[in-house]
Formats: C-alpha cells, structure tokens, sequence
C-alpha cells in the first residue's frame, strides 16, 4: 500500500474545529452586542484561520481546512446564501436525561433556485494565503439533498416548482455547479458536501418521518444519487469532490443510528463522487458489510476516531478495524479520520483542545503505518 497524493488522504478529516475563545467573543461582539463592525470580525477570524492552518499542518494533515470559522451552523450559512432558499435559526431542545438536541432547522424552498453569488470564494482565497507549499485546501459545504429532505415537497414552493423532477433538481445542481466552478478558477481542487439525509435514512424513526412526509425511505436514495450525479455532472475536471455522512454533532450528541445498509447500494455504487467520509465510531453505525457495494476507483474514508469525546482509541483498535473494513474492499480504496468534525456549529463538541490535537496525531500515525508514507 501507498500514500496517496491527491485528495482525500491517508489521513484525513471532516473539517470543523474548536473555535478559540477569542473568536467566539468576538461574534458575540458583532453578532449580540454590536459593538465591533462586519470588519473588525474578520479580521479576528483571519487571525483564528491563521492559527488553525499552522495547527493542522503540525499535527501532520496534508488537507487544510479553515477549521469553518466563519460560521454558525455547518449548513445554514451556505445555504441561506443561494437564491430562492430560505432558512431559520435551529432551536435547542434538552432530553429528559439532560442532554441537549439541536432540532433541525427549517430549509425553505421559496422561488427558483439559482446561485447569486460566489459563496465561499473569498473564504477559500483567504485560506490559500496561508497554506505552505505542499498542502491542499479543503472547502465543506453543506449537501444539496438538505434542501428537500428537511421538508419534502411542502418545503419547496410548488409555485416556483409545480414539479420537482426534473426542474427543481437541475436548478439546484446548476447553482452548485457555479459554485464549484468559482472555487475551481481560484485554485481549489478539494470539496467536501457534508450530508446528514442519507445517514438519516438509516434511522427507522427518520424512516418514518419521511413516510409521514409523503417519500418513499427506500426510494430516496436513489433519488439522492441521481440528485448528487447532477452536480457531479457540473464538476469541473480534476477536482475531487466528496460527501460526508453525519447522523448529527452538536454539542457531543447525535441525532440518528442504524447500519448503512439501507442506503449502501445507493450511496457506494450509484452516485459518482469520489469518496465518502462514513461514521464507524461506535456501534451506532453498524458493521462494515456495506462496503461491499464500494465501486472500483472510489475512497471511503472511515471515521474510526470519534470527535464526542476526549478518551483517545488506540492504533491496535483502530488497526483491527480497518482490517476489518478491508474484508469487503480493497485496503487500498480507504483512508482513515475521525468519525466527523470537531465543532460542527459554532458551539463545539465536549472535548477539549488538546484532546483534538492528539485524536488527529492518532489519526496520522496509524495511516503511516498502515498505508506508508
């Protein structure tokens, strides 16, 4: 086995990370208190970004993130930002045993989808400033299948779209196509889409609810991966583009379990990304038969490592497990990470920093040893 020299890597990640408490004073400053302006903000997230860029290239990753600094949500600030799609602010909700839940927010489809604007460009150049030589940057964004999961066909106006297929589903993977090609001209070779629906429909209890929303839970996936294959039809060539599945990370919590079986055909064989990062942290993610539908010149980058809590794996584990995944693919078809970002909305997972840093320094050195490199 060999490292790898493009995206994704040995060993990678998902994106997100703690954001230092600096940071955080400051939204709270422009955001609460209104007492520093829009660019007083960002140069304080400039200078955040600056510092996590140089904790990632220590820590050993080749792919570089902006750690999603200037952010709130992992999803809503992209998508509030693309023509005719309305969002609302997530609400907290706390279980009976204590534990706090963020309910989902409300995506709204209210007029023809389009791009308006370049979204995450300035973002991205920022992060190419900093980058030493060697290293690739990495854009996350959230997956387009969000805005019809979240709500079906009630969330999407039936004004601007009397019918979804195939209008709906094309508007939509155009406007992604011109973000990709936007972040293509500036340079950028690397996207993540990070996507909890699919992982979601491993879930009986989301089963249900989609059931109740009028879609068919076995039909969905596929309609997914034709969904995805529309935007990877507008990818320009030599950029790798990957999808994340998340069964949700706030605050430590999840919001969905089940074995990925029920969407595995789908996902691994139908739709024409380049890789997927998957959750295999716990026994909520079941075991790693559906690997098997993995199509030949695909990654899937297992996420042994979890990011909810500091108690560090072992490389003995994390080896035996990988062996394990390798039963049904090629070793040489899968990388290793942690199971999902560290802080995927603003508030961070319960974990501490330097927790972080040893959890990724895992990840790097078990991927040199099995894979070389």
């Amino acid at each position: 086995m060999t490292a790898r020299t493009t995206p994704p890597f040995r060993a990678d990640h998902v994106g997100s990370f703690l954001r230092p408490s600096y940071l955080l004073e400051a939204r709270d400053a422009f955001f609460n208190k209104k007492t520093i302006n829009a660019e007083q903000l960002r140069a304080v997230e400039d200078r955040a970004i600056t510092e996590i860029v140089k904790f990632q290239q220590d820590v050993g990753l080749q792919s570089i993130t902006d750690g999603e600094f200037r952010r709130t949500y992992f999803h809503i600030d992209f998508l509030d930002q693309l023509g005719g799609v309305k969002t609302d602010i997530p609400v907290t909700i706390k279980r009976p045993d204590g534990t706090e839940e963020l309910a989902p927010p409300a995506i709204r489809v209210i007029d023809t989808v389009r791009h308006v604007k370049d979204i995450q460009l300035a973002d991205f150049n920022y992060l190419k400033s900093q980058l030493a030589p060697g290293m690739t940057p990495k854009v996350t964004i959230p997956s387009p299948t969000m805005l019809h999961f979240r709500g079906g066909r009630a969330g999407i106006s039936k004004q601007a779209y009397p019918e979804l297929d195939p209008v709906f589903y094309d508007d939509v993977a155009k406007a992604y196509g011109d973000e990709l090609k936007s972040l293509y001209d500036a340079g950028c070779r690397y996207v993540q889409m990070d996507d909890t629906n699919m992982a979601y429909l491993c879930d009986e209890k989301m089963r249900e609810a989609a059931r109740q929303r009028g879609d068919d839970p076995n039909e969905l996936p596929h309609r997914y991966a034709n969904f995805i294959n529309k935007v990877v039809a507008h990818k320009p060539e030599g950029m790798t583009l990957a999808m994340h599945l998340c069964r949700g990370n706030f605050k430590s919590t999840f919001a969905a379990q089940g074995n990925y079986e029920p969407v595995a055909e789908a996902l691994l064989s139908e739709m024409k990304l380049d890789a997927f990062f998957l959750e295999y942290d716990d026994d909520r993610s079941g075991d790693f038969r559906p690997l098997r539908y993995l199509s030949k010149g695909k990654i899937v980058v297992l996420g042994l490592v979890t990011t909810k809590f500091g108690q560090l794996e072992t490389k003995d584990d994390l080896k035996r497990r990988i062996d394990e995944a390798a039963q049904y693919t090629s070793l040489d078809q899968l990388c290793l990470s942690p199971q999902c970002g560290f802080s995927s909305t603003v508030h961070g997972n319960n974990i501490a920093v330097e927790d972080q840093r040893r959890k990724l320094a895992l990840v790097v050195e078990t991927a040199r040893e099995v894979w070389g490199g």
